[in-house]
Protein backbone atom coordinates (compact mmCIF):
# COMPACT_ATOMS: atom_id res chain seq x y z
CA UNK A 1 0.00 0.00 0.00
CA UNK A 2 2.93 2.34 0.54
CA UNK A 3 3.16 4.94 3.24
CA UNK A 4 0.01 6.75 4.25
CA UNK A 5 -0.34 10.02 6.12
CA UNK A 6 -1.37 9.33 9.69
CA UNK A 7 -4.17 11.50 11.02
CA UNK A 8 -3.49 12.23 14.70
CA UNK A 9 -6.41 11.69 17.07
CA UNK A 10 -7.80 13.74 19.95
CA UNK A 11 -5.61 16.76 19.32
CA UNK A 12 -5.49 19.83 17.05
CA UNK A 13 -3.74 19.21 13.73
CA UNK A 14 -3.52 20.74 10.26
CA UNK A 15 -6.37 18.84 8.63
CA UNK A 16 -7.65 21.16 5.93
CA UNK A 17 -5.43 22.45 3.11
CA UNK A 18 -3.12 19.47 3.65
CA UNK A 19 -2.04 17.99 0.30
CA UNK A 20 -1.22 14.54 1.72
CA UNK A 21 -4.65 14.11 3.30
CA UNK A 22 -6.40 15.59 0.28
CA UNK A 23 -4.67 13.09 -2.02
CA UNK A 24 -5.76 10.15 0.14
CA UNK A 25 -9.33 11.43 0.26
CA UNK A 26 -9.38 11.91 -3.51
CA UNK A 27 -8.26 8.29 -4.04
CA UNK A 28 -10.98 7.04 -1.71
CA UNK A 29 -13.68 9.22 -3.33
CA UNK A 30 -12.74 7.73 -6.70
CA UNK A 31 -13.36 4.23 -5.35
CA UNK A 32 -16.63 5.27 -3.71
CA UNK A 33 -17.79 6.84 -6.98
CA UNK A 34 -17.09 3.60 -8.84
CA UNK A 35 -18.78 1.57 -6.10
CA UNK A 36 -21.91 3.71 -6.26
CA UNK A 37 -22.04 3.32 -10.05
CA UNK A 38 -22.16 -0.50 -9.88
CA UNK A 39 -25.42 -2.32 -10.53
CA UNK A 40 -27.09 -2.95 -7.16
CA UNK A 41 -27.41 -6.68 -7.92
CA UNK A 42 -23.81 -7.19 -9.07
CA UNK A 43 -22.86 -8.68 -5.72
CA UNK A 44 -19.46 -10.01 -6.77
CA UNK A 45 -18.17 -6.71 -8.18
CA UNK A 46 -19.59 -4.80 -5.22
CA UNK A 47 -17.92 -7.12 -2.70
CA UNK A 48 -14.57 -6.88 -4.49
CA UNK A 49 -14.57 -3.09 -4.66
CA UNK A 50 -15.88 -2.71 -1.12
CA UNK A 51 -12.92 -4.79 0.10
CA UNK A 52 -10.62 -2.27 -1.64
CA UNK A 53 -12.34 0.67 0.03
CA UNK A 54 -12.65 -0.91 3.50
CA UNK A 55 -9.71 -3.19 4.20
CA UNK A 56 -10.92 -4.25 7.67
CA UNK A 57 -14.04 -5.99 6.41
CA UNK A 58 -15.85 -8.79 8.25
CA UNK A 59 -17.70 -11.73 6.75
CA UNK A 60 -21.05 -11.04 5.06
CA UNK A 61 -20.69 -7.26 5.34
CA UNK A 62 -23.15 -5.40 3.10
CA UNK A 63 -23.01 -1.67 2.37
CA UNK A 64 -25.90 -0.46 0.22
CA UNK A 65 -25.02 2.33 -2.17
CA UNK A 66 -24.74 5.23 -2.27
CA UNK A 67 -21.94 5.17 0.27
CA UNK A 68 -19.20 7.73 0.92
CA UNK A 69 -16.17 7.80 3.19
CA UNK A 70 -12.92 9.78 3.36
CA UNK A 71 -10.14 7.22 3.74
CA UNK A 72 -11.76 3.79 4.05
CA UNK A 73 -8.77 2.17 5.72
CA UNK A 74 -9.74 3.76 9.04
CA UNK A 75 -13.07 1.87 9.01
CA UNK A 76 -13.62 -1.58 10.53
CA UNK A 77 -16.84 -3.48 9.78
CA UNK A 78 -17.58 -6.60 11.82
CA UNK A 79 -19.26 -9.78 10.60
CA UNK A 80 -22.84 -9.48 9.29
CA UNK A 81 -22.70 -5.69 9.13
CA UNK A 82 -25.53 -4.15 7.12
CA UNK A 83 -26.06 -0.53 6.16
CA UNK A 84 -28.92 0.82 4.07
CA UNK A 85 -28.76 3.67 1.52
CA UNK A 86 -26.82 6.91 2.06
CA UNK A 87 -24.29 5.93 4.70
CA UNK A 88 -21.57 8.58 5.14
CA UNK A 89 -18.46 7.99 7.28
CA UNK A 90 -15.85 10.73 7.64
CA UNK A 91 -13.10 8.50 8.97
CA UNK A 92 -10.18 10.75 9.80
CA UNK A 93 -9.95 8.73 13.02
CA UNK A 94 -10.84 5.04 13.36
CA UNK A 95 -14.53 4.11 13.09
CA UNK A 96 -15.09 0.58 14.41
CA UNK A 97 -18.33 -1.40 14.11
CA UNK A 98 -18.78 -4.72 15.90
CA UNK A 99 -20.60 -7.80 14.61
CA UNK A 100 -24.29 -7.88 13.63
CA UNK A 101 -24.68 -4.11 13.35
CA UNK A 102 -27.64 -2.68 11.41
CA UNK A 103 -27.47 0.90 10.10
CA UNK A 104 -30.68 2.36 8.68
CA UNK A 105 -30.83 4.83 5.73
CA UNK A 106 -29.34 8.32 5.81
CA UNK A 107 -26.91 7.90 8.71
CA UNK A 108 -23.71 9.87 9.29
CA UNK A 109 -20.68 8.90 11.39
CA UNK A 110 -18.22 11.78 11.62
CA UNK A 111 -14.91 11.75 13.47
CA UNK A 112 -14.15 15.37 12.58
CA UNK A 113 -14.47 18.39 14.82
CA UNK A 114 -13.38 21.95 14.08
CA UNK A 115 -12.18 24.58 16.55
CA UNK A 116 -14.62 27.05 18.04
CA UNK A 117 -12.01 29.75 17.51
CA UNK A 118 -12.63 31.27 14.05
CA UNK A 119 -8.98 32.01 13.30
CA UNK A 120 -7.96 28.41 13.94
CA UNK A 121 -10.89 27.17 11.88
CA UNK A 122 -9.99 29.48 8.99
CA UNK A 123 -6.43 28.13 9.09
CA UNK A 124 -7.69 24.59 8.59
CA UNK A 125 -7.06 23.26 12.09
CA UNK A 126 -9.30 20.38 13.15
CA UNK A 127 -9.62 17.43 15.53
CA UNK A 128 -10.30 13.74 14.76
CA UNK A 129 -11.86 11.53 17.45
CA UNK A 130 -12.51 7.78 17.10
CA UNK A 131 -16.03 6.29 17.05
CA UNK A 132 -16.79 2.82 18.43
CA UNK A 133 -20.03 0.88 17.89
CA UNK A 134 -20.43 -2.43 19.73
CA UNK A 135 -21.94 -5.75 18.70
CA UNK A 136 -25.64 -6.25 17.90
CA UNK A 137 -26.35 -2.53 17.61
CA UNK A 138 -29.14 -1.02 15.52
CA UNK A 139 -28.79 2.63 14.42
CA UNK A 140 -32.13 4.16 13.40
CA UNK A 141 -32.74 6.13 10.21
CA UNK A 142 -31.30 9.62 9.90
CA UNK A 143 -29.05 9.36 12.95
CA UNK A 144 -25.82 11.34 13.34
CA UNK A 145 -23.01 9.82 15.41
CA UNK A 146 -20.47 12.46 16.40
CA UNK A 147 -16.73 12.37 16.98
CA UNK A 148 -15.68 10.41 20.05
CA UNK A 149 -18.99 8.58 20.50
CA UNK A 150 -19.09 5.08 21.98
CA UNK A 151 -22.20 2.89 21.66
CA UNK A 152 -22.36 -0.26 23.79
CA UNK A 153 -23.34 -3.78 22.75
CA UNK A 154 -27.00 -4.70 22.14
CA UNK A 155 -28.16 -1.08 22.07
CA UNK A 156 -30.70 0.56 19.77
CA UNK A 157 -30.37 4.20 18.70
CA UNK A 158 -33.73 5.70 17.74
CA UNK A 159 -34.26 7.39 14.38
CA UNK A 160 -33.11 10.98 14.04
CA UNK A 161 -30.81 10.87 17.06
CA UNK A 162 -27.61 12.86 17.51
CA UNK A 163 -25.19 10.67 19.45
CA UNK A 164 -22.28 12.09 21.46
CA UNK A 165 -20.34 10.71 24.38
CA UNK A 166 -21.00 7.21 25.72
CA UNK A 167 -24.26 5.29 25.29
CA UNK A 168 -24.21 2.17 27.50
CA UNK A 169 -24.93 -1.41 26.48
CA UNK A 170 -28.40 -2.92 26.31
CA UNK A 171 -30.52 0.22 26.11
CA UNK A 172 -32.89 2.10 23.83
CA UNK A 173 -31.54 5.63 23.41
CA UNK A 174 -33.05 8.42 21.34
CA UNK A 175 -33.14 12.18 20.88
CA UNK A 176 -31.11 15.30 20.26
CA UNK A 177 -28.84 14.90 22.08
CA UNK A 178 -29.31 11.12 22.31
CA UNK A 179 -30.23 9.97 25.82
CA UNK A 180 -31.09 6.61 27.34
CA UNK A 181 -34.84 6.02 27.38
CA UNK A 182 -34.94 2.58 28.96
CA UNK A 183 -33.26 -0.80 29.16
CA UNK A 184 -33.99 -3.45 26.55
CA UNK A 185 -35.56 -6.45 28.31
CA UNK A 186 -36.90 -9.95 27.58
CA UNK A 187 -40.35 -8.41 27.21
CA UNK A 188 -39.21 -6.77 23.98
CA UNK A 189 -39.23 -10.21 22.35
CA UNK A 190 -43.01 -10.18 22.73
CA UNK A 191 -43.73 -6.58 21.77
CA UNK A 192 -45.59 -7.79 18.66
CA UNK A 193 -47.47 -11.05 18.08
CA UNK A 194 -45.60 -13.69 16.09
CA UNK A 195 -46.69 -14.04 12.47
CA UNK A 196 -48.50 -17.30 11.65
CA UNK A 197 -46.04 -20.15 11.32
CA UNK A 198 -43.13 -18.31 12.94
CA UNK A 199 -41.65 -20.11 15.91
CA UNK A 200 -39.38 -18.43 18.44
CA UNK A 201 -36.56 -19.05 19.02
CA UNK A 202 -35.79 -19.74 15.36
Amino acid sequence: MGSRPVVPTNCFFQGCYNHDYEAEIARCKDKCFRYNALHPNDTRARAELLSEIIENLGENAIVTSPFWCDYGYNITLGDNFYSNHNLVITDGAPVVFGDNVFVAPNCLFTTAEHPLDPEMRKAGIEVAKPITVGNNVWIGAGSVVLAGAVIGDNTVIGAGSVVKGVIPAGVLAVGVPCRVKRAITEEDKYRYPLYDGLKWPL
